[in-house]
C-alpha cells in the first residue's frame, strides 16, 4: 500500500489521543504504588517482641493484716460458739465472755467483727433489739464497749408474686421476706383460707416498708398496701392507723377471725363422724386442726375468758365469750397462755394456749368450736361480724393515703393482668 493511500488524521484528534494516553498511564502508576487494603499495610509492618522480666515476689499482694467476719447468732447457740466461729483467739475470747453487753444478743442477730490474722480482735459490732448499735473495740490492751442509736433508714419495697404451691413458696421466689407473707395472711385471713383456697395462678402485689442500716437491708417492716387475686376474686387492703381497710373504707379484719391457727390443715370437719377415740358415730360439733404440739393458738376475737381449765374429753380447754351470743371453744391444749384465767380479757390475736393432746385425743391437734346462743355452728361457713370501718371524719385522709398507695400497687399489678390477657389470645 502506498503511503499516500493511508487515511489522514486531523491534528486535533491526534492531540486528544495523546492526552488521554498520558492520563491513563498516570492513574495506572498511582494504582500500582498504593496498597489495595489496610490489611496489606498491617502485613507490611514487622512485629517486634521485647522480653519483659516479671518479679513474682513483687507482683503478689501481701496478705491482709486483718479480716472482717460476719456470723449469725442462731437459736440454741452459745456465746462461746459464736466467738469461735469468728476466729477470735483465746485471750480476747475470754474477755468477751465477760462483757455484759453481749447479753443483749438475740437469735437471728448478725454479729460483725474485724479480727487480725493472729486472732486478735480489732472490733465487734451488732444491732440490739432496741435499734441500738453495740460496738466493742480494742483501745490499747483493753476491750472497750460503746453504744449509739443506729441510723436506720426506712424505704418502701414494691413486689409481686404468683402462687405455684403456697404463699411462702411464692414469697421466697419473689424475694419477699417471710414476715411480710405472714402479715398478708393476717390481713386477708378473714376472706381467704390460705391452706384450702389458694390455687395455682393466684397472685399478689405488696407495698411494704424495709429498714436499712449503712446501705444494707436490715429487716422488713409493715405492709402498707396489698392486692390479692384469689380464684379470680380481687381483694385490696390499705394500712391506715392501726388497721387495714378496703379502698372503700370497710375493715379488712372481721370482728372474729375464721381460724384460730395461722397455718394448719383440717383433720376432721363439722358434722357426723366416727369418733377416733370412742369408735362410734357421733356429731362432731367443731373442727379439728392438725398442727405440731406447741403451735400457738390465738383468740379469734376480743372477749372475756369464761372458762379455762380441764373438762372431760376436751382436756385443757378455754372458752371465750365475745359478745352477748357468740362464744368460741379451744380444746386439747397442752398449756394455757400467760394470764389466761376466768374473767381475763383478751384481744384478737392474743395467745390463749398451745396445741396439745390432752383429753380424748389420738394425736396433737386443736378442737375448735363456734357457738351462737349455745348452739354449735360450722366455724368454716358461719357468717362473721364485720369490723369497725374507717370513721366518717377520717375518710378524706384515708382516701388520700389509699389513692397514693393503690396507684403504686397498680404499677406492678396491671402489667401482670395485661400479660395474662395477651397469653390467652395466643
Amino acid at each position: 500500500m502506498r503511503r499516500d493511500s493511508l487515511p489522514r488524521i486531523a491534528p486535533w484528534k491526534r492531540a486528544a489521543g495523546l492526552a488521554t494516553f498520558a492520563v491513563s498511564s498516570a492513574v495506572a502508576a498511582v494504582a500500582s504504588i498504593v496498597p489495595a487494603t489496610d490489611a496489606e499495610l498491617l502485613i507490611a509492618k514487622a512485629a517486634v517482641l521485647e522480653p519483659v522480666t516479671i518479679r513474682f515476689d513483687e507482683a503478689l499482694l501481701p496478705p491482709p493484716a486483718s479480716y472482717v467476719r460476719e456470723e449469725r447468732f442462731q437459736r440454741g447457740d452459745t456465746l462461746a460458739g459464736l466467738i469461735a466461729r469468728l476466729a477470735i483467739a483465746a485471750p480476747d475470747a475470754q474477755r468477751l465472755l465477760g462483757q455484759r453487753e453481749l447479753r443483749a444478743l438475740r437469735p437471728g442477730t448478725t454479729v460483725t467483727a474485724e479480727v487480725r490474722d493472729d486472732g486478735e480482735l480489732v472490733w465487734l459490732a451488732f444491732l440490739s433489739a432496741r435499734a441500738t448499735e453495740v460496738r466493742i473495740e480494742r483501745v490499747g490492751d483493753k476491750l472497750t464497749a460503746s453504744s449509739r442509736h443506729a441510723p436506720i433508714a426506712t424505704r418502701t419495697e414494691l413486689k409481686t408474686a404468683v402462687i405455684r404451691s403456697s404463699l411462702f413458696g411464692a414469697a421466697d421466689a419473689a424475694g419477699i421476706p417471710d414476715s411480710v407473707a405472714i402479715q398478708l395472711a393476717d390481713v386477708f385471713g378473714s376472706d381467704i383460707d390460705f391452706y384450702r383456697e389458694l390455687r395455682d395462678g393466684d397472685r399478689f402485689s405488696v407495698l411494704y416498708e424495709s429498714q436499712w442500716l449503712d446501705g444494707r437491708p436490715l429487716r422488713a417492716g409493715r405492709v402498707l398496701a396489698a392486692e390479692f387475686v384469689n380464684q379470680g376474686r380481687t381483694l385490696r387492703a390499705v394500712a391506715f392507723g392501726d388497721g387495714y381497710y378496703a379502698p372503700d373504707g370497710h375493715n379488712m379484719r372481721k370482728a372474729l377471725l375464721r381460724s384460730p391457727l395461722e397455718f394448719s390443715r383440717i383433720s376432721s370437719g363439722f358434722g357426723m363422724r366416727q369418733h377416733p377415740f370412742l369408735n362410734s358415730w357421733r356429731a362432731h360439733k367443731g373442727v379439728d386442726y392438725a398442727a405440731p404440739a406447741g403451735t400457738r393458738v390465738r383468740a379469734v376475737g376480743d372477749g372475756v375468758v369464761e372458762f379455762a381449765g380441764r373438762q372431760n374429753g376436751y382436756g385443757n380447754i378455754v372458752i371465750l365469750r365475745h359478745d352477748g351470743i357468740r362464744t368460741t371453744v379451744y380444746g386439747h391444749l397442752r398449756s394455757f397462755g400467760s394470764g389466761i384465767r376466768a374473767g381475763a380479757r383478751v384481744r384478737q390475736g392474743d395467745t390463749i394456749g398451745l396445741v396439745g393432746q390432752t383429753g380424748w385425743a389420738t394425736g396433737p391437734h386443736l378442737h375448735y368450736e363456734f357457738r351462737i346462743s349455745g348452739t354449735a355452728r360450722n366455724p368454716l361457713s358461719v357468717p362473721l361480724p364485720a369490723g369497725t370501718p374507717v370513721a366518717r371524719h377520717d375518710m378524706d385522709a384515708f382516701r388520700a393515703v389509699s389513692g397514693a398507695r393503690m396507684a403504686q400497687i397498680d404499677l406492678v399489678a396491671a402489667p401482670q393482668v395485661a400479660a395474662r390477657q395477651f397469653a390467652a389470645l395466643e
